[in-house]
């Protein structure tokens, strides 16, 4: 362990090098566990840009764990074989579709199991004894539209010319691929598939269109009989639809799923009847959102609930009757697997990224270590805390102190403000190239992540109470939390600033614009600006009027000009940072133009700049596109933020990059 002198505040260069655990599969009979860690390009010391990459581990205790494939190999949707001899994953070969390949766990080199000739593999399921594999896969190709795009008629007609997927199933022959995989007619988008243990029929969740919304609003779970291609039956559920796993008897399946339609997200757990559709609910109204389920070999049924930032595992009996409830103390869990009867979970805390633990012998045991430089890290204290909001409802977030200790007259404050807003922060590991936490702290920061009206991990009431009422008490919730940090001697009134992406976008620009007297520097990432033109340019219009608006612009277009940022604009003060991946089809960048152009014409004294990312969406990707980002979001937060000066000159328009040139020779 170094020692304190060598301790040393967390960096963006930091963030760019982070490795975390990010899927998990358990053998049959529990004694292999195999995971990805996920990563991306260290552009930081000269690594050529990319995107993330899943390298494949395999692991048989605590730090025994060791790499499988080749470095280069990046897979994903690691599985293994019903007999456990081989772990098997999708990759895609130079120059060739995504297959689904797999690798003896007793040693010998990977090979291919399964492909599709004319398109990549996106998902697939075993059948039980091992003979079959079930394969999600893109569309088949049009022949006569390639042509038309060679010639140069490449136009595309807006949500008209979907594609839909199409699930085959292989015999699987470990000598040579199958050549003739039989296609099985699906309903239309089928999304994710389940094998029963009789090996005769399947669950699958399907919506009714390629479309972001309809898989967000009309999705729903099906059961699919493999031998005809006919649907036995539709679990008619209202709303959204999560994860769901099939018991290991076959007379039941975990559902997450809404309560109704305008519940904002998928977080009460139910139990499926497979036998004639019927199913309820476990924790219906409880002040907490189920995140995962995995089915134990004896019948059991092992999940995860996120009560408010904290998280527990909890066990029920076939009969979805609670017999064990366990806290999971300094460590969040995110995601859990099981093999006979052992549980695997992948979990964050804040001292570290997601690493792969195992329940064992009443205890969550570590059996990864990543990341093993954060012991160089000097870690500041992260707790949560609660505050009462206005009106007398109590809110909860995570405080990350500054190193050092808060000075008197309070910290420079950033409200970090998660999207959505139906998800919520935990207190585990808070520190991302978007997210400042201990980057922040190192720098003499106060973080606070609040999680407002709107947020999940309270109950679908309290997730509700932001609906037809955007901005208050959502946004309020947030000032409020200013007041309680003030209050409390950790913040310094005058240099509270804000950032967050997509919905916290929106809050970051509705506090520099309506509520610009609260902030002394704002950094918005893919947020709204206008309500009325958002709903013509995003896609996904039906979910933001079923659980946000609960209203259409047409039935109120002055109300939803007032909840718009750029209807506020005369009184922004606020220096703010927008940033937008210019590919985005959630919140298009035309929102980001729309508050710029209203900045600079309107209040041509408030420093406002406007960056763009190139081939990024609804969040950066690349590598270098997050690194940039992370530099961005700190230099503007010490030029106005930690100053206090909210006249000060903008920075200079590119941040300080690691040397270049070598690579460029």
């Amino acid at each position: 362990m170094p020692s304190i002198a060598l301790a040393r505040p967390m960096t963006a260069e930091d963030v760019a090098r982070l490795e975390s655990v990010q899927t998990i599969a358990i053998s049959p009979d529990g004694s292999r566990i195999a995971y990805t860690t996920r990563s991306l390009p260290d552009v930081t010391s000269g690594e050529e840009d990319g995107k993330a990459r899943q390298r494949l581990n395999l692991t048989t205790g605590p730090d025994a764990a060791r790499a499988f494939l080749p470095d280069d190999m990046g897979v994903s949707s690691v599985s293994f074989s019903p007999d456990g001899s081989m772990i098997t994953f999708l990759w895609s070969d130079e120059g060739e579709k995504t297959a689904l390949w797999g690798i003896p766990v007793d040693g010998g080199s990977h090979r291919k199991l399964a492909a599709i000739e004319d398109a990549a593999i996106r998902k697939y399921a075993w059948a039980p004894d091992g003979s079959t594999v079930y394969m999600l896969t893109g569309a088949a190709p049009d022949e006569a539209r390639d042509a038309e795009k060679e010639a140069g008629f490449d136009a595309v007609v807006y949500e008209e010319e979907q594609r839909f997927n199409r699930l085959f199933a292989a015999e699987v022959n470990r000598k040579r691929p199958d050549k003739n995989p039989r296609e099985i007619t699906v309903p239309g988008y089928v999304s994710d598939i389940e094998v029963a243990p009789d090996g005769n029929w399947a669950a699958i969740t399907s919506a009714p269109s390629p479309l972001i919304d309809d898989a967000y609003t009309s999705k729903r779970l099906q059961i699919l009989d493999l031998a005809s291609g006919n649907i036995r039956r539709v679990i008619e559920t209202p709303g959204k639809l999560g994860d769901f796993e099939i018991s290991p008897d076959g007379t039941q399946i975990s559902m997450i799923a809404a309560v109704d339609a305008n519940d904002p997200a998928a977080t009460t757990l139910h139990l499926v009847n497979v036998a004639n559709g019927t199913y309820r609910a476990l924790n219906a109204g409880a002040p907490e959102a189920t995140v995962d389920t995995e089915w134990m070999a004896d019948g059991r049924l092992a999940t995860i609930a996120h009560v408010g930032a904290q998280s527990r595992l909890r066990i029920y009996t076939e009969d979805g009757n609670l017999v064990e409830d366990i806290a999971s103390g300094p460590i969040i869990l995110t995601g859990l697997e099981s093999g006979g009867n052992r549980i695997a979970v992948e979990a964050d805390s804040p001292r570290h990224p997601s690493e792969l633990f195992l329940w064992s012998n009443g205890r969550f045991q570590r059996w990864t270590q990543h990341n093993e430089w954060l012991a160089d890290v000097d870690f500041v204290e992260q707790r949560t805390m609660r505050y009462t909001a206005r009106d007398g409802q109590q809110i909860e977030g995570i405080l990350i102190e500054p190193v050092g200790g808060v000075p008197a007259g309070g910290a420079p404050t950033i409200m970090d403000v998660h999207g959505g807003p139906e998800s919520h922060e935990s207190n585990g590991w808070l520190t991302a190239y978007s997210m400042p936490g201990q980057v922040a702290a190192g720098e003499g920061y106060a973080v606070f992540l609040p999680n407002y009206r709107g947020s999940t991990g309270y109950g679908t009431a309290f997730s509700k109470q932001h609906q037809n009422n955007y901005t208050d008490p959502e946004f309020t919730d947030i000032v409020d939390a200013k007041r309680a940090l003030v209050e409390a001697g950790i913040t310094d009134p005058d240099r509270t600033g804000i950032t967050g992406g997509s919905y916290g976008g929106y809050a970051t620009a509705w506090s520099a614009t309506a509520l610009s007297d609260e902030y002394a520097a704002g950094v918005m990432f893919v947020g709204i600006s206008n309500q009325v033109s958002k709903f013509g340019t995003t896609d996904i219009p039906n979910e933001m009027y079923l659980v946000h608006a609960r209203k259409w612009p047409w039935e109120d277009w002055q109300g939803m000009m007032e909840v718009s940022p750029i209807y506020h604009v005369d009184t922004a003060e606020t220096p703010l940072l927008i940033m937008h991946g210019e590919d985005d089809p959630r919140v298009s960048p035309t929102q980001s133009y729309e508050l710029y152009r209203n900045i600079k014409l309107r209040k041509p004294d408030t420093p406002v700049r406007l960056v763009l990312y190139p081939d990024e969406g609804h969040g950066n990707a690349g590598a270098a596109a997050r690194y940039d980002y992370n530099l961005r979001m700190m230099r503007w937060f010490d030029t106005y933020l930690k100053s206090g000066d909210r006249t000060a000159a903008l920075p200079d328009p590119r941040p300080d990059l690691p040397d270049m040139e070598s690579d460029a020779d």
